[in-house]
């Protein structure tokens, strides 16, 4: 498990849902209020879905973010894109690398929206 600094919470997912319990825990992981409980070996593999789907750089703000990359339609990461117009093989989104990348994110949702 990566320990990014804005997270507090794990990452590992299992079909699509998140750990809720916090970074570092003992024993399996758990989707608190859904009963689902799961461990290391039944987490989904970090690699994105979305990887090599197309994908078209998305609006800037002002200070450039998110940097030419594209948003990714399966996790919500901003990845770079190939120039045969796909997105880069990925990880899965588990959380913004530093405190600059969260508020980007936070800047460009609230520009532009979850829908695009």
């Amino acid at each position: 498990m990566t320990d990014f600094p804005t997270a507090r919470w794990c990452r590992s997912r299992r079909n699509g849902a998140v750990c809720t319990r916090p970074a570092g825990h003992p024993g399996l992981h758990n989707r608190m209020g859904t009963g689902q409980m799961w461990s290391d070996r039944e987490a989904d593999p970090p690699g994105c879905p979305g990887s090599a789907t197309p994908g078209a750089p998305a609006p800037l703000l002002a200070d450039g973010f998110p940097h030419g990359r594209a948003l990714c339609p399966v996790c919500l990461d901003f990845v770079a894109v190939t120039d045969a117009g796909a997105l880069v093989a990925h990880d899965t989104f588990r959380g913004a690398s530093s405190p600059e990348e969260a508020r980007g994110r936070a800047d460009w949702f609230n520009a532009f929206g979850w829908t695009r």
